[in-house]
C-alpha cells in the first residue's frame, strides 16, 4: 500500500461512510421486516421514507468492490504482481469461505442451513479471485474490459436458462439472480450475481493510478471530479430516454413518485442505471473526503474503514443478538417478528449502534497496525 496517508485516509472514510450506510440497511432488515414488501425499491407502492432509506445503502456494494480494485492497485506499487496476485487469490478465497460459514451464520443462525446464501462478501471474493489472474494483463485492457462489461452487461439479460441447461449454474453465478439445487435439500441463492462487479472490481484497478504518488492532489481531484460528474450527467441523460439498463420509469403526476420511479434501478445484478449513478457518486465523495481530509469527523469514519471486515462481522452478531433478547423480552410484537414501528427508530437504532461499535472497531484497527507480523489480521 502506499504510505501517502491523506490518500488513504480518503479510501477508508469513504468505505467507512458506506459501512453506516450497511449498519442502517442491515438494521432495517432486522427490525423492519414486518413492513418489508417485495422490492423495497418499488417507487410505485413503498412509503418514501423506506424507499430512501434502502436507497441509501445503493452505495455500499459499488463503493467495497470499486476500491478493493483500487486497494489492489495501491498493493501492488510495494508488492510484485505475482505478490499480489497471490494476495488477492487467497484474500479472494477465504472471504468465500467466510460468506459460506460465518457470514451465513449469522444471518440463518445455523451454519448448515438448507439455504446459502451467496452474498456481497462471496461477490467480493470471487471478484478478487478475477483480478487475482487479471492484474497480469495491461491496465488499458482491464479499464476497456471493465468499461465494456459495466455499460454491456444487460444486453445479456434476455439470456435466461433453466435448471435443465447444463449451464444454468455458472449462468446463475455470473448474471442470473436464482436457486441452484446443491443436492438433498440444499441449495445456493446467487444474490449477487458477479459478471457487473467484475467489471466494477476492474475499473477500480484502472482507477489506481489517479492516487499515484505522481499524481497531485489537484489533478487527483480534477480526474474524480470530472468523471463523478460525468458519470451522473450519463446516467440522467440514458435515464431520460427510458430504455436501455434498466425497467423503464414512468410519470405518476405525482412529482416525488415520479422522481422515486427515475431513481429506482435493479442491484441483483446491479443494472448499468444502478452502476452509473452509485460509480459517480462513490468518486465525488472520494473528492469531498479528500478535500476535507483534514477534519476530525473524515478521520473517525476512517477509523471504521481501517477494519472493514472486522466490523462487518461484529455488527451482524451483534444485531443477530439484540433481535434474540428483544424477542425473548417483548415477544413477537409485528405478527411473526419483533420489529419497530417508525421508520425513525431504525435511524435512531443505527446511530446508537455506530457509537457502540465504534470502540471495538477501533481497537482492532489499532492493533492490525501495531501487529504487523500476525499475517492473517490483514485479511480483516
Amino acid at each position: 500500500m502506499s504510505s501517502n496517508p491523506a490518500r488513504l485516509q480518503s479510501i477508508d472514510a469513504l468505505r467507512g461512510l458506506v459501512m453506516l450506510f450497511m449498519l442502517l440497511d442491515h438494521v432495517r432488515e432486522t427490525f423492519f421486516l414486518h413492513r418489508q414488501v417485495s422490492d423495497p425499491m418499488d417507487a410505485l407502492s413503498v412509503e418514501p421514507a423506506l424507499f430512501f432509506t434502502r436507497l441509501l445503502s445503493a452505495l455500499c456494494a459499488p463503493v467495497f468492490i470499486f476500491l478493493t480494485g483500487l486497494s489492489a492497485w495501491l498493493y501492488s506499487q510495494k508488492n510484485s504482481r505475482r505478490d499480489t496476485s497471490l494476495f488477492l487469490l487467497k484474500r479472494g478465497l477465504f472471504l468465500v469461505l467466510l460468506e459460506l460459514t460465518l457470514v451465513n451464520l449469522a444471518w440463518n443462525g445455523t451454519l448448515l442451513g438448507p439455504t446459502l446464501w451467496l452474498q456481497v462478501i462471496w461477490c467480493i471474493g470471487i471478484c478478487m479471485i478475477v483480478l487475482a489472474g487479471a492484474v497480469h494483463l495491461p491496465r488499458a485492457v482491464l479499464l476497456g474490459l471493465g468499461a465494456l462489461i459495466v455499460a454491456g452487461h444487460n444486453l445479456l439479460d434476455p439470456l435466461v436458462l433453466t435448471p435443465e441447461s447444463p449451464w444454468f449454474a455458472p449462468w446463475a453465478m455470473l448474471h442470473q439472480r436464482e436457486f441452484i439445487d446443491l443436492g438433498g435439500e440444499v441449495r445456493a441463492r446467487t444474490t449477487y450475481p458477479v459478471l457487473p462487479w467484475i467489471g466494477v472490481i476492474l475499473l477500480g484497478w484502472g482507477a489506481g493510478p489517479w492516487f499515484a504518488r505522481g499524481t497531485t492532489p489537484v489533478r487527483r481531484a480534477v480526474l474524480l471530479t470530472g468523471w463523478g460528474v460525468g458519470l451522473l450527467l450519463a446516467f440522467v441523460a440514458l435515464r431520460c430516454l427510458n430504455g436501455y439498463g434498466e425497467q423503464p420509469w414512468v410519470s405518476t403526476g405525482d412529482g416525488l413518485r415520479t422522481a422515486m420511479s427515475f431513481l429506482s434501478a435493479r442491484k441483483y445484478p446491479p443494472s448499468l442505471m444502478f452502476l452509473l449513478p452509485t460509480l459517480g457518486g462513490c468518486l465525488l465523495l472520494l473528492a469531498a473526503l479528500e478535500r476535507y481530509q483534514a477534519r476530525r469527523w473524515v478521520a473517525l469514519l476512517a477509523l471504521f474503514g481501517a477494519a472493514p471486515m472486522f466490523f462487518y462481522l461484529l455488527h451482524l452478531y451483534v444485531l443477530k443478538a439484540l433481535y434474540l433478547i428483544a424477542v425473548a423480552l417483548w415477544g413477537l410484537n409485528q405478527g411473526d417478528y419483533f420489529g419497530f414501528d417508525y421508520i425513525g427508530t431504525v435511524w435512531l437504532c443505527s446511530a446508537l449502534l455506530a457509537v457502540l461499535l465504534f470502540y471495538p472497531t477501533r481497537w482492532f484497527a489499532a492493533l492490525k497496525q501495531q501487529r504487523r507480523d500476525i499475517a492473517w489480521l490483514k485479511y480483516f
